[in-house]
C-alpha cells in the first residue's frame, strides 16, 4: 500500500513538474517577447524618456498614495502593526451604518438612475419627437456645474423655509435632509451619465434587426423586451457600474444634504480630519477602494468585454423613428417633465444670488455678489489660476499616453493603461487622503503648495482625456505615422505634426473636459487646502453648511460664469484651427 502510495505521490509530483515547466515556459517566452519589443520600441529615445518618465510619473502620483493609504490603515498611534482600525469599522455603530448606507444608497441610486437614463436614450433614439436636443444641453449642466448644486437648489426649494415647502405650502416642519433627499439629489445628478452611455449604444443598434422583429410577426413591446434591451443589457450594466460607482465615491452632496445619514465617504473626511483618527480614516478609505475596484475591474474587463456586434457595415436604412401616441406620450412625456425640473434645479442658483435672504425676504440684491467679491476673490483666482495650469499639461499628458498605449509595445504598457485610468474608479476622498500622507514628509514634502492641488487636479482629470484620446486613434490608420518614420522623422515629430493635428478634437475635448473637473472638484482637494491656497468648491461649500444659500448661489454662478467662458475660448481656438466639433469620451 505504502508503495503504491508513493507511486500515485510521485506521478503527481511529475505531472506538477511538467505543468510548472510548460506555464514557467510560456511565462518566459512572453517576458522575452515583452523583452524583445521594448528593445526594438526604446531605440527612439524620444519614446523610452516619455513612457519612463509616465511611468514614474504615474507610480509616484496614483500607486503610492494608495499603497500609503493601505499601509496607514494597519498602523496603530504606536507605531506598531494594528488591525484596530478594521475591527472598529464593523464593530463602532457609526462606521458600520456608514457603510450599510452607503451600499443601500448606491444601489438603489444605481437603479433609479440607470432606469431614468435608459428611459431618456431610448427617447432620444427610438422616438419621433422634437426638441430632443434639450435632453443632451440637460446631460451638460451637472458637468459644467459645482457638484452639491443640485442639493443646493433641493433645500432652497423643499426645505425647512423652502420656496415650494414652505412659501407656497405653509409646512414649517419640513425636513429633506438625510436619505429620502440625497436620494433624489444623487439621482438626479448621475442619470445624465447613464442617459449619454445608453443614447450611443441605442443609436448604434442597426434597425434591421428590429425591423426583422416586425416583420416576423413580433409587437414593438415583444421586440423591445427581446430584441432591443438584450441587445444594450451589457451596456445597461456598465451604467449601473458607473453610477454606483459615482454615487459610493460622492462626498459633496452627503456633506450638503445628508444629515445624519452618513457614508463612507464623508466619513472618511469626519475620522482622518474631525477625529484626528488617521489610522481609522485610512481604514474606512481602504474599504471605499476596494468597493471601487472591484467594480472598476468587473466594469472594465468582464462587462465592457461582453458587447455584441450589431453593425457589420453601413446600416440598411434609417431606423423608423416610432410615432405612436400610445408610447410616445408617457415616455416623452415623463422626460420633457424630468429636463423641465433638471433646468428649474439648476436655474435657482442664478435667481438665488439676488435674493436677499431665502425664505424670508425675497427682495432682489447684488450684496450676495459684493460679498463674494470682497471675500471670495482670492479664492476665484486661485482656483482659476490652479486650472489654468493643470489644463494644458492633463490634456498633453492624457494624448501621450494614449499614443503610447494605441501605438507603441513596451514592457510597462499595461502598467501605464490601468493606473493611468484607475483614478477614474478612485473616490476622490481616498486620493485626497492619500496624498495627504505621502506628500506630508521626505522626500516629496508638497503639503500646503500649489503642485500637490495641480497634481490632483491632473490626476483626477487624466482618464477622460486618454480615453478620448485612444477612441480618436483607434480610428486612424496606423500607416500614416509609418510613412512619416519611413521618411526619416521621429516619434516627437510625427507626434507633434501628424498624430497630434489629426486628433485635435479629442485633444480640445479633453481641455474643455479637464478644466471642469479642476474648477469643481471637491472631494480630493478638501483635504489638500491650506492657508496659502483658496479654493471656490471648499468655500462654497461651508456657505452651504452654514445656510448662506445667496453667497453660495453667488459663489455657484460666479464658477459656472468662468467655465463657459473657457469653454467659449477653447472652441473659439479649436474653430480657428479648422474644425468646429469635440470628442470626449466617458
Amino acid at each position: 500500500m505504502n508503495e503504491e502510495s508513493n507511486g500515485i505521490c510521485c506521478d503527481i509530483i511529475k505531472a506538477m513538474l511538467i505543468l510548472g515547466g510548460k506555464y514557467v515556459g510560456k511565462l518566459s517566452a512572453y517576458f522575452m517577447h515583452e523583452i524583445r519589443t521594448t528593445k526594438e520600441t526604446f531605440r527612439d529615445p524620444i519614446v523610452a524618456v516619455s513612457s519612463v518618465s509616465i511611468i514614474i510619473l504615474l507610480a509616484i502620483f496614483v500607486v503610492w498614495p494608495l499603497l500609503e493609504v493601505v499601509k496607514q490603515s494597519f498602523v496603530g498611534l504606536d507605531g506598531s502593526l494594528s488591525w484596530r482600525a478594521y475591527k472598529n469599522v464593523f464593530t463602532m455603530r457609526e462606521t458600520y451604518a456608514a457603510f450599510v448606507n452607503t451600499m443601500t444608497l448606491a444601489v438603489i441610486v444605481g437603479i433609479l438612475a440607470t432606469a431614468i437614463g435608459f428611459l431618456f436614450a431610448y427617447c432620444s433614439s427610438h422616438l419621433a419627437i422634437k426638441g430632443k436636443k434639450l435632453f443632451n444641453l440637460m446631460a451638460l449642466l451637472p458637468m459644467v456645474s459645482p457638484p452639491f448644486s443640485v442639493a443646493l437648489s433641493i433645500i432652497m426649494l423643499f426645505g425647512a423655509r423652502g420656496l415650494v415647502t414652505y412659501s407656497l405650502l405653509g409646512w414649517s416642519n419640513t425636513n429633506i435632509y438625510g436619505f429620502k433627499g440625497l436620494l433624489f439629489v444623487q439621482t438626479i445628478s448621475f442619470f445624465p451619465i447613464a442617459f449619454l452611455l445608453l443614447a450611443g449604444l441605442l443609436r448604434s443598434i442597426d434597425p434591421s434587426i428590429e425591423d426583422a422583429a416586425r416583420d416576423l410577426g413580433s409587437s414593438k413591446w415583444r421586440t423591445f423586451c427581446t430584441v432591443t434591451v438584450p441587445l444594450v443589457r451589457p451596456g445597461i450594466a456598465n451604467a449601473f457600474l458607473l453610477v454606483f460607482i459615482k454615487s459610493i465615491a460622492d462626498f459633496a452632496n452627503p456633506m450638503a444634504i445628508g444629515g445624519n445619514y452618513s457614508t463612507l465617504a464623508t466619513q472618511v473626511y469626519l475620522q482622518a480630519i474631525g477625529s484626528y483618527d488617521v489610522q481609522g480614516g485610512a481604514a474606512i478609505a481602504v474599504i471605499l477602494l476596494d468597493i471601487a475596484m472591484i467594480l472598476f475591474v468587473i466594469n472594465k474587463y468582464w462587462i465592457e468585454k461582453r458587447t455584441y456586434v450589431t453593425v457589420l457595415g453601413k446600416a440598411s436604412r434609417e431606423r423608423s423613428l416610432i410615432s405612436d401616441p400610445h408610447v410616445v406620450i408617457p415616455v416623452a412625456g415623463f422626460c420633457f417633465l424630468l429636463t423641465f425640473i433638471v433646468f428649474t434645479i439648476y436655474i435657482l442658483i442664478p435667481i438665488a444670488s439676488f435674493v436677499k435672504m431665502w425664505g424670508v425676504d425675497y427682495s432682489l440684491t447684488t450684496a450676495h455678489y459684493k460679498y463674494a467679491i470682497d471675500v471670495g476673490m482670492r479664492a476665484i483666482k486661485d482656483t482659476t489660476l490652479l486650472a489654468v495650469i493643470s489644463t494644458p499639461i492633463a490634456g498633453l499628458l492624457g494624448m501621450i499616453i494614449a499614443y503610447l498605449v494605441v501605438r507603441k509595445k513596451f514592457l510597462g504598457r499595461g502598467f501605464i493603461n490601468f493606473s493611468s485610468l484607475l483614478s477614474i474608479a478612485v473616490p476622490g476622498t481616498v486620493i485626497g487622503i492619500g496624498y495627504i500622507l505621502t506628500f506630508n514628509k521626505y522626500p516629496l514634502q508638497l503639503t500646503g503648495t500649489a503642485i500637490i492641488l495641480i497634481a490632483a487636479f491632473i490626476i483626477r482629470a487624466l482618464p477622460i482625456g486618454i480615453r478620448a484620446g485612444v477612441t480618436s486613434l483607434q480610428q486612424i490608420d496606423p500607416g500614416i505615422e509609418e510613412a512619416a518614420y519611413d521618411l526619416g522623422s521621429n516619434a516627437s515629430k510625427v507626434f507633434r505634426t501628424i498624430t497630434l493635428p489629426l486628433i485635435k478634437d479629442a485633444f480640445f475635448g479633453g481641455l474643455i473636459y479637464s478644466f471642469i473637473r479642476s474648477m469643481t472638484s471637491i472631494s480630493a482637494v478638501i483635504f489638500l487646502v491650506s492657508a496659502k491656497w483658496s479654493l471656490l468648491t471648499v468655500l462654497i461649500l461651508d456657505q452651504v453648511e452654514d445656510n448662506q444659500f445667496g453667497v453660495a448661489s453667488a459663489f455657484s454662478t460666479i464658477l459656472i460664469i468662468i467655465v463657459y467662458i473657457a469653454i467659449g475660448v477653447i472652441k473659439l481656438l479649436l474653430k480657428r484651427l479648422g474644425s468646429s466639433r469635440m470628442d470626449v469620451t466617458d
